[in-house]
């Protein structure tokens, strides 16, 4: 319908930014009012498509990845906690803590559209790894959290073995990566106009403002 806006929010669910810019956005929405107008559809980002089943420990990977220090590493945690504090997200940080693989939990996602459930299954795979310490590539893990949202893991697990499930998966990755989006979160707006990384709340509220008027006009 013309009056209502398309959301694609790109993100990876061991983002720690993407949940923090979600809630920015989702308060912009509140406070305008218009949760009747907008549509959003979660797309697959992997941040780390190579990653081993085994995963690895978050602050080794970070050095590795980013060259940050142990002190750079606490100094983005504590930030990041505050940010998703002002929210109400608990960010649980902990050295044990591990990055995983996250393909299969795209697929899951996908799946999750069909029934409406997408957001509610993509927070609730934010909360598992980032407050709850889950290993959100662990399959047992990904079939508890069907439950959680009301999904059928019974329907939905075997298609993380499907190939032509996965080759679609990929291909709607890739298809963000050929648009020019290499980092996330990014929010792309009515597939015109986008915003890449957490942003205030105002800064969504302006963006979807405009777009209203633009509407109207």
């Amino acid at each position: 319908m013309a009056d209502r806006i398309k959301l694609d929010i790109v993100s990876d669910v061991v983002c720690p930014w993407c949940i923090v810019g979600y809630e920015g956005l989702k308060q912009a929405i509140v406070e305008l009012g218009i949760e009747d107008k907008v549509d959003i559809e979660w797309q697959p980002f992997e941040l780390n498509p190579d990653m081993p089943p085994e995963g690895e420990e978050l602050r080794a990977h970070v050095a590795r990845k980013y060259g940050s220090s142990r002190e750079d590493s606490d100094r983005a945690r504590s930030n990041i906690t505050a940010r998703g504090a002002e929210f109400g997200f608990e960010f649980n940080y902990a050295d044990d803590m591990k990055i995983v693989n996250t393909f299969d939990a795209h697929i899951l996602l996908d799946y999750a559209k069909a029934f409406g459930k997408q957001t509610e299954l993509k927070i609730r795979l934010f909360k598992a790894f980032f407050s709850e310490h889950k290993d959100v590539s662990d399959r047992q893990v990904l079939a508890n959290e069907l439950i959680a949202v009301g999904l059928n893991p019974e329907e939905a697990i075997p298609l993380l073995d499907n190939a032509e499930v996965r080759a679609h998966i990929i291909a709607e990755k890739n298809q963000w990566l050929s648009a020019g989006i290499n980092s996330v979160p990014t929010v792309v707006f009515n597939r015109t106009s986008a915003l890449n990384g957490a942003h205030p709340v105002e800064s969504y509220k302006q963006v979807l403002s405009e777009l209203l008027a633009e509407q109207k006009a």
